[in-house]
């Protein structure tokens, strides 16, 4: 054989190799994938707010972010002591702007196979996937029947989202008629598509901030919702809650008003981290915005003796910087947000130099993979330390609808491609 037919032969099988590389890794890409596509954070219910129904349907809308073709429900009995009965769960597309449903795309959640199902105390549960066509950005209404007595322990406190309580198992019900609305989610903290075209999943990990404090109701405004509007096709997943601290649970001081709602914050989030981020389907980036209640907390609704130093609060960050990688994601820094002159009497000169130092640190020598400096993009140039007046919801600490715009705004969308 001669040198060029030798030369010739060899250049094919180099074309044949590469274009089956990438026909396997085009197929890799395209095979679909389990994927997140909303999620609250599961809390236990304060004592003196602890209530108990019997043979009622809640009946719950959540948002996706991204859509896929099958879906997967995850409950959550993970604050009960005893264990969960579910008599029936049903899943619908939602129909107009209420709790009504598209009678078509309407769907019976198995669990093994079967309807009715006992979720362990202390336990959340998967369920078998559905065949549901979800497009990106569709509410779903999620129903469950409780059919004996159960106590109400575990929710999400604060879903701005209204929700219906309705007698008995009206789960395939078009319409209900609510005994009550709810602005909670109970027993529910998990949504996931199986996607045919994949992009991961990205979490939004803080606290009332990010949960969407004082954003319209049922407008699904909060920021980590308008990010999935500039990521398509990624699942962006809500794991904020009101009060949230990186270093402490709640503990409201005796006889203090914060007993009547602070079970609501939630764990901390080095304790929820694992469950909160690296349990969600598809996960590949998380964006951290926490920090303000471990300043604001101690001497309001938690004991002085739970102060901490700047130190503290950037060695946590450090530690979720650390479990990250360690998991093989890429984790986004978050600036704290101004909020002198705040009426929650969070702010004090001592806060305010612990702020800056942190700020400091994640924009200059964190280990973050990103920073995204919410602090520069909402803060007023008149007054540093302060909100913009054009994205103060009125409290000086949380954004109104135009500041949940910027804080979406300002995510890099680039570092999660």
């Amino acid at each position: 054989m001669s040198y060029r037919r030798r030369l010739t032969v060899l250049l094919l099988g180099v074309l044949l190799l590469l274009s089956g590389l990438s026909v396997t890794g085009a197929s890799a890409r395209s095979k679909p994938t389990w994927v997140g596509t909303w999620a609250s954070v599961p809390t236990a219910t304060p004592a003196s707010g602890t209530r108990t129904v019997t043979d009622v349907t809640v009946r719950q809308v959540v948002h996706a972010s991204a859509g896929g073709d099958q879906v997967r429900l995850r409950l959550t009995n993970e604050f009960g002591s005893t264990p969960l009965r579910v008599g029936e769960v049903r899943v619908a597309l939602r129909a107009g702007t209420g709790t009504d449903i598209d009678p078509r795309t309407d769907r019976a959640v198995r669990f093994g196979g079967q309807r009715s199902v006992t979720v362990a105390a202390g336990a959340p549960i998967i369920s078998d996937a559905v065949p549901l066509r979800v497009p990106a950005y569709a509410d779903l209404v999620v129903s469950i029947h409780l059919p004996e007595r159960t106590t109400v322990s575990t929710v999400h406190g604060f879903a701005y989202q209204r929700n219906a309580l309705a007698a008995g198992n009206v789960t395939g019900d078009r319409s209900v008629t609510p005994a009550e609305t709810l602005t909670q989610w109970w027993f529910l903290s998990g949504v996931s598509v199986l996607s045919p075209q994949p992009r991961g999943a990205v979490v939004a990990l803080g606290d009332s901030i990010t949960n969407g404090a004082e954003s319209t109701v049922g407008a699904n405004r909060r920021y980590p919702d308008l990010l999935a509007q500039r990521l398509r096709r990624t699942g962006v997943l809500n794991l904020g809650v009101a009060g949230n601290r990186l270093l402490h649970d709640p503990n409201p001081p005796v006889g203090h008003p914060a007993e009547s709602y602070a079970a609501y914050f939630g764990q901390s989030a080095l304790r929820r981290f694992d469950r909160d981020v690296l349990g969600q389907p598809g996960v590949e980036h998380v964006i951290v915005l926490l920090g303000v209640n471990d300043l604001g907390h101690p001497g309001t609704s938690a004991p002085v003796s739970e102060t901490v130093s700047a130190e503290e609060i950037i060695a946590a960050h450090h530690q979720l910087i650390t479990r990250a990688h360690q998991a093989g994601l890429k984790i986004h820094g978050g600036t704290i947000l101004p909020f002198k002159g705040d009426t929650l009497g969070f702010w004090s000169q001592e806060n305010e130099s612990k702020r800056a130092e942190v700020n400091h640190w994640i924009r200059t020598s964190a280990p973050y993979d990103s920073v995204i400096d919410f602090d520069t993009a909402l803060r007023d140039p008149a007054d540093p330390l302060r909100l913009h007046p054009r994205y103060d919801s009125g409290d000086h600490l949380h954004p109104n609808d135009a500041g949940m715009a910027a804080l979406a705004a300002t995510v890099p969308t680039h570092a999660f491609r």
